[in-house]
């Protein structure tokens, strides 16, 4: 096992990562301050980014900041459920056992809502993941839904988080309704150079590493290979470490990174 070989702890470039030991880059530090900004606020806001670019691990850090006595978080990925399975999970999200027709829940739902923001000073928050996944009429009905007192005010937070192209459908003319209402936007962009190499370092030293692994080649190869995401940079890197340890390499080159490349087929 490569941990023992190169005098590691914990396996490192995890996703089980505790949110203390993240690496902050700019643009999640970017993120994390809109999503801060918009809980204070309340209001409608989206988080946009190429797949492994860190919109969900910005949005599970996000969420350890809550206080549960002032905060519920409700958390859907809706590429795991129907429009159906949304609108009863977040029924059953807000503690309510959900009816039957729409007009019900919709009215379930927004009472609850209410009940919470106002009679237990407690602030829902609804995190919706994959987004550019959901139909026109669901994200119209989202308009619907989460508007309150004809739109005079948030009792809520709302954070839709999508592929960047989830931008562009709410730009369309039939979408300014809910457009027009997005209190921020933020899009996770990739790690700079310099961000990608500190990024490997930080991994490395919260694994227990007291050497760096990857020379500096190497690091240009898993930047140039991931084009600087995060979730492909920790790919490669760990397939990287397999091939380190198969080959007894104390040191990763480039040639090492091109070769998990070449397992991975990337």
């Amino acid at each position: 096992m490569y941990k023992a070989f190169y005098s590691l702890s914990k396996v490192p470039f995890s996703k089980e990562i505790s949110v203390d030991d993240l690496f902050l880059s700019t643009s999640f530090n970017e993120g994390l301050a809109r999503l801060e900004y918009l809980k204070n606020t309340r209001g409608i806001g989206v988080l946009v980014g190429e797949p492994g670019s860190g919109k969900t691990t910005l949005l599970r850090k996000f969420s350890s900041t809550f206080n549960s006595s002032m905060y519920k978080v409700i958390y859907f990925q809706l590429s795991t459920v129907t429009v159906s399975d949304f609108y009863r999970g977040l029924t059953y999200g807000l503690g309510q056992d959900p009816r039957f027709r729409k007009v019900d829940l919709f009215a379930q739902i927004q009472q609850s809502i209410l009940n919470f923001y106002h009679n237990q000073n407690i602030t829902p928050i609804v995190i919706l993941d994959e987004l550019h996944m959901a139909s026109n009429n669901f994200l119209g009905d989202i308009s619907l839904l989460f508007n309150f007192s004809m739109d005079s005010q948030n009792p809520f937070v709302l954070c839709l988080a999508g592929l960047p192209h989830l931008m562009d459908r709410l730009k369309l003319t039939h979408m300014q309704s809910l457009n027009q209402r997005i209190a921020i936007r933020h899009r996770m962009n990739p790690l700079s150079m310099e961000e990608v190499e500190n990024y490997i370092t930080h991994h490395l030293k919260t694994a227990g590493a007291s050497q760096m692994i990857f020379m500096p080649d190497a690091i240009e190869a898993i930047a140039s290979r991931s084009r600087c995401y995060p979730r492909l940079i920790n790919n490669i890197a760990i397939h990287a470490l397999n091939y380190g340890y198969a080959k007894k390499l104390e040191k990763l080159d480039a040639e090492a990174v091109y070769a998990a490349v070449t397992e991975l087929e990337l």
